[in-house]
């Protein structure tokens, strides 16, 4: 059993959010909250001198990405666990913060037990999501096994393509004729299902395949 509190450090641009987290978790005599940061930077800064056992982390922060910081975290200081904080409930999102390290999964409307329980599962080395955070990644893993498999020439004309060059620019660029380059892009709409260039770069952006 543990004796320590666990020490808890949140992330949020939204100070309304961080008192609202504060308030909830004032009185809780194995929880300490440590610090709490509006930004990706000053959540690293703290890091450096200090520590804590649990973050409640933000995924939109205006500096950097809590993706991107997350990965940060978890790849520097092993001992931390990331419990994502979103109002996004979409598969894409659980599956990225997962990626990325986090062991936790919270929608920001949770009540206080709900917050209560992602805290004291994942100190102790489990995982934590909620139950739309689960449904919504096990619906994004089963997309992702559908997605079909782009073959190294349609991954980089889908490059390009998202980079804003024409058919002409790619050609050049690649050695290969107009034709070809048209062929192998009513190639990728097909296989993804999509009707133009726009949905064509959205489709790509959401399932990582640039």
């Amino acid at each position: 059993m543990r004796n320590s509190p666990i020490k808890v450090f949140i992330v949020d641009d939204h100070q309304m959010v961080i008192e609202g987290i504060k308030s909830l978790l004032f009185g809780e005599n194995h929880i300490e909250l440590v610090g709490c940061a509006n930004t990706a930077q000053n959540c690293l800064q703290f890091f450096k001198i200090k520590t804590a056992d649990v973050i409640l982390m933000d995924i939109n922060l205006p500096d950097t990405s809590g993706i991107e910081l997350c990965d940060s975290i978890t790849k520097k200081y092993q001992n931390v666990k990331v419990i994502a904080l979103s109002t996004h409930n979409q598969g894409t999102y659980v599956r990225k913060m997962i990626e990325s390290g986090a062991k936790g999964y919270l929608l920001k409307n949770a009540d206080k037990h709900e917050i209560l329980k992602a805290i004291e599962t994942v100190s102790k080395g489990s995982n934590y999501l909620t139950f739309e955070a689960d449904r919504a990644l096990r619906y994004e893993n089963e997309l992702q096994n559908k997605i079909p498999k782009l073959t190294k020439r349609e991954k980089e004309i889908l490059i390009l393509i998202a980079e804003g060059l024409t058919n002409i620019q790619i050609s050049e660029k690649l050695f290969i004729s107009t034709d070809t380059v048209d062929s192998h892009r009513k190639n990728l709409h097909t296989k993804l299902n999509v009707k133009n260039t726009a949905m064509l770069i959205r489709f790509a952006t959401e399932n990582d395949l640039l």
